[in-house]
């Protein structure tokens, strides 16, 4: 469903990635870990389209996006839904009106179909009667169970995540961990998951990516990558303050 090859990304003469491959199955959950500053969040906007590579391809749907125009690309896009770090709903509208803003923009459904989604959507996400709530009344965790409502709404095949439960109590983290399992389960969606919180990237993986200085360091299964040899990674999954550290942690586990 998403595959990039060769990707390399500058900006004003600095290197931000360097030659990542990495592809993600239909269906597939792929969670991008790494540390603040290492160029996850970029692999998301290239994926959407909302930056261009400086060099390499990225295909979406056995398509290649990284020379189409905007039109080509918004086409694109509508099979996309991307839940943002901080939920970038819409100040001025309702509940109701961010979950029906897509569907509004893009389909020709009459105000009853939308009403009956946006009403689907927000009971999935546990928010049931708030479509006329305003965005400024709700907690954060609410804001990004409606911002997930809203990127499910016109039913995209891809979802894409950033940061989902940063700022997030352990409890809420956990519930919106479940959303996105519940959305991958119920929609059969390919989702791309960038997150610094392991709990999370263990709880809703299939696969992890593990990107360090602009480079992808390591892939594979969460248990694979609980079992890594490489020190960065262990060092990252353990929130150890350098590399050395786990291995003389290991040396007198062992």
């Amino acid at each position: 469903m998403i595959k990039l090859s060769n990707i390399n990304m500058s900006f004003r003469g600095k290197q931000i990635l360097h030659d990542i491959n990495l592809e993600v199955g239909q269906g597939e959950t792929m969670v991008v870990i790494g540390p603040s500053g290492s160029g996850k969040s970029t692999i998301l906007r290239l994926i959407i389209g909302l930056l261009k590579p400086t060099s390499g391809e990225i295909w979406v749907k056995d398509q290649g996006i990284s020379s189409l125009s905007e039109n080509a690309l918004n086409k694109i896009r509508l099979d996309m839904g991307m839940v943002f770090q901080y939920s970038a709903l819409f100040d001025s509208m309702t509940v109701g009106e961010n979950v029906a803003f897509g569907l509004r923009e893009h389909t020709t459904m009459s105000e009853k179909e939308i009403t009956k989604i946006v009403s689907r959507n927000l009971r999935m996400v546990g928010l049931a009667e708030r479509e006329n709530v305003m965005p400024n009344e709700l907690s954060g965790g609410m804001k990004k169970r409606v911002s997930l409502a809203r990127a499910i709404a016109m039913k995209p095949e891809i979802m894409l995540y950033d940061e989902p439960t940063a700022g997030l109590d352990p409890i809420m983290s956990g519930t919106i961990d479940r959303l996105i399992m519940n959305t991958k389960r119920m929609l059969g969606v390919t989702s791309v998951v960038v997150t610094h919180q392991m709990s999370s990237a263990f709880t809703i993986a299939d696969r992890i990516a593990m990107i360090h200085d602009g480079r992808i360091i390591e892939v594979g299964t969460v248990e694979q990558i609980k079992r890594s040899e490489n020190a960065l990674v262990q060092q990252f999954i353990h929130g150890l303050k350098t590399p050395g550290a786990y291995a003389r942690r290991r040396s007198n586990l062992e």
